[in-house]
């Protein structure tokens, strides 16, 4: 199994900046993508950023040119840089990691426990 272990939530003004971890640990043969996902009161989930193993990324338009997104695959860790914070991106952030536990795996997704991230106006 793999284990998600995320930090770095918190309150902020808008403007501000913050940036969020995931150290996945466990029985994990390879890691083929991290991202973060949120979760607003009232909305569906949705993606944010994710990187591949060849650190390829992706994003929400909505965080284009504000949030990075990068990873140290020695460490397991993926980062979320949030810079040009806004009230709407208020919600509970989720890690999300599709890895591999042996060489046969196809892949699997696993999902942190969530982070809250408040900005107030």
């Amino acid at each position: 199994q793999v284990q998600l272990v995320e930090s770095g939530g918190g309150l902020v003004q808008a403007g501000g900046s913050l940036r969020l971890s995931c150290a996945a640990s466990g029985s994990i043969f390879s890691i083929i993508s991290m991202g973060w996902y949120r979760q607003a009161p009232g909305k569906q989930r949705e993606l944010v950023a994710y990187i591949t193993s060849n650190r390829r990324t992706n994003y929400a338009d909505s965080v284009k040119g504000r949030f990075t997104i990068s990873r140290d695959n020695g460490k397991n860790t993926v980062y979320l840089q949030m810079n040009s914070l806004k009230p709407e991106d208020t919600a509970v952030y989720y890690c999300n990691v599709v890895a591999k536990l042996t060489l046969s795996d196809f892949g699997r997704g696993y999902w942190g426990q969530g982070t809250q991230v408040t900005v107030s106006s």
